[in-house]
């Protein structure tokens, strides 16, 4: 049996398998089969992660923790989890080859995804003009004219951030009125660089090598259009990935694991929680890496109190 396993590979997930590796925890660190290294295996160039002047590719960050994580002796496998048992002393986690794995705590780092429009293209444009996140790109799109899918808080709030950089800002919504709080609404509306198209859908997008436009179908009266752009942010809500523990874990009301506090502590005793799973505001790289440290110190100090040995 072993002392941790942590489940998800992002930069919450290394980066809790680097402080438990360092802290001869001899943690597994159980990564998807096909999306290991999380959203930033997605992102092209980061330049807001501390510690790279001159920016790194969202892949190569995620490599270079993976190999951090290795060198301390974190053990990587790379296989999908399907099921898992809280519930006691011992938790049970059962991978996609049929093994079962044990272990007196685990972090889970599973991450959220972002909600897709689910077109053709929406993925192979990614990072080259299709984004779900202003904080992480915004900057790129410096005077350009870009566009925002979305009618909430979420995507009023990536429309005006977004102003700071773009000529011009299109927020589109597939109905008459937004769903976003009062405040949130006159906020963008009164931003001269955006303008609202509504009743409208995104039903292609556009691009070889890059976005170049979108086609938009009015949801009304079924009238297409193509609209040129540089850019187009996605901001249609995202999902925390939960399904492993429902049931076993109390959520939040946005649908995250609950934890105690600034800890990583969920309801059941030995399970922490880190990342975009619990975060339903940020959802950062930087923010993550941080909640996986909190993760593994809580984790250190609970198998302390087991006084478990080592593997």
């Amino acid at each position: 049996m072993r002392q941790l396993i942590i489940i998800g590979s992002g930069p919450a997930g290394f980066t809790a398998a680097i402080y438990a590796a360092r802290a001869n925890m001899s943690p597994v660190v159980f990564a998807s089969s096909v999306e290991a290294g999380g959203e930033l295996m997605n992102t092209t160039e980061v330049e807001n992660f501390p510690g790279f002047p001159e920016g790194v590719m969202g892949p190569e960050l995620m490599m270079k923790m993976e190999e951090q994580a290795a060198k301390f002796g974190a053990e990587i496998i790379r296989d999908d989890v399907t099921s898992v048992e809280l519930s006691g002393p011992v938790k049970k986690v059962t991978l996609g080859s049929g093994e079962t794995h044990e272990a007196s705590a685990i972090i889970f780092a599973t991450g959220s995804a972002y909600r897709k429009l689910g077109i053709p293209d929406e993925d192979r444009l990614s990072g080259y003009g299709v984004s779900w996140c202003a904080t992480c790109d915004g900057f790129f799109f410096r005077e350009k004219v870009i566009a925002v899918v979305g009618g909430g808080d979420s995507a009023m709030e990536e429309a005006t951030f977004l102003t700071k950089f773009a000529s011009k800002v299109y927020v589109i919504h597939r109905k008459d009125s937004l769903r976003a709080s009062k405040i949130m609404q006159e906020r963008a509306m009164a931003n001269p660089k955006i303008e609202f198209l509504w009743n409208s859908a995104v039903t292609a997008i556009s691009g070889e090598s890059a976005l170049t436009g979108v086609t938009l179908t009015d949801t009304v009266t079924g009238a297409v259009r193509d609209l040129a752009l540089d850019g187009l942010f996605i901001a249609i809500g995202n999902d925390p990935r939960t399904h492993l523990v429902h049931g076993q874990l109390d959520l939040t009301e946005s649908g995250t694991i609950a934890v105690d506090g600034r800890s990583s502590r969920t309801s059941t005793s030995g399970v922490f929680a880190a990342g975009d799973v619990i975060d339903p505001s940020y959802r950062q790289a930087i923010t993550a890496a941080a909640s996986g440290t909190v993760a593994a110190l809580d984790a250190e100090h609970y198998l302390a109190s087991l006084s478990v040995p080592s593997k």
